[in-house]
């Protein structure tokens, strides 16, 4: 089983996202160390607490800090953008950096509908629903069945329901799973790996799953890290976005609130504990979803308890051996 990084790009409370920024790009070269095999960045919109609006403008300055890791897009929200300009900032990058640039593509906004709205190049009238002919379009270029010769990257499908599953089946895709959105998902990859129709992309199915996992020494401490992004979810599910806040905002947050630290957010698979309990958790995930690879992701206010996290799992899984 592969192991990855999916960054989000947190800011924390106190910090500036030029300084997030210069923490994926750390963690990044910490992930190139300790042979995990790919670092992806996230796209969001309008909000206070993730830095990242721009993963083609990121992977760059990545992959330039790094040296062996594949790094890509988890993803880019297509239905915002033009295939084609898609193509070239990817095809780019994949000249820049050979067999290491890879494109994951998601249907989600990535913001809320008055950010995305305003994302909109026409805005006469609300956006076309023509996210599989988007795709296909993309794959076209990319495939150089088009007057254009790009280099091209490694294409992915990203979704957390099951209209994605059906497309990466069918267009004979790589599929990766956001447990960390909708941990009731295997249902999904299943038919992903019964569909599948072998492409020139891809000859068989291949399913990756991306999980929240908090690695420290002890399980208490992990629970303890875990609170910060507990608030914050559970103030953006309300409405309301805020950059990452400290241990003590949320546990303060949680005793006002009246609200357990395990029930927040609601519906959300959230793995925390030591890298012994954190390794058999992840193990678990990857049988439940029969994956590949597994994308760990977390946000925690203390930057150096994140580089901790994802060295505690590399350990206990002798990558850094």
């Amino acid at each position: 089983m592969l192991l990855s990084v999916l960054d989000q790009s947190p800011i924390p409370e106190g910090s500036t996202a030029g300084d997030a920024l210069r923490n994926t790009i750390e963690l990044a070269q910490l992930a190139d160390r300790l042979g995990y095999t790919r670092y992806w960045v996230a796209e969001h919109h309008g909000t206070k607490g993730l830095a990242c609006n721009s993963p083609e403008v990121l992977i760059g300055p990545i992959a330039s800090a790094t040296s062996r890791i594949r790094v890509g897009s988890g993803g880019v929200m297509l239905p915002h953008y033009s295939p084609l300009k898609v193509a070239e900032s990817f095809s780019m990058l994949a000249g820049l950096y050979p067999a290491r640039i890879d494109l994951g593509i998601g249907r989600a906004a990535g913001t809320s509908p008055k950010v995305a709205f305003a994302l909109q190049r026409d805005r006469r009238q609300a956006a076309p629903d023509d996210f599989r002919e988007q795709l296909d379009e993309l794959i076209n270029y990319l495939g150089n069945r088009t007057p254009y010769r790009l280099d091209s990257p490694e294409l992915a499908l990203l979704g957390s329901s099951p209209d994605s599953s059906v497309w990466a089946a069918e267009l004979g895709l790589p599929y990766v799973f956001a447990d960390f959105i909708n941990p009731n998902g295997s249902r999904v990859a299943r038919y992903y790996r019964q569909m599948f129709t072998p492409s020139d992309l891809l000859p068989a199915p291949r399913c990756s799953v991306a999980v929240w996992a908090i690695c420290a020494d002890s399980d208490e401490e992990a629970e303890l890290l875990s609170v910060s992004f507990r608030m914050m979810m559970t103030l953006l599910f309300r409405g309301q976005s805020i950059a990452v806040p400290t241990i003590e905002t949320a546990l303060r947050f949680l005793e006002e609130e009246r609200l357990l630290k395990y029930q927040v957010p609601a519906g959300r698979r959230i793995i925390t504990g030591s890298p012994a309990r954190v390794r058999e958790a992840i193990e678990n995930v990857a049988q439940e979803y029969e994956a590949e690879e597994v994308l760990i992701v977390n946000i925690l206010h203390d930057h150096c308890a994140r580089l901790r996290s994802y060295e505690l799992i590399a350990r206990e899984f002798g990558m850094d051996n």
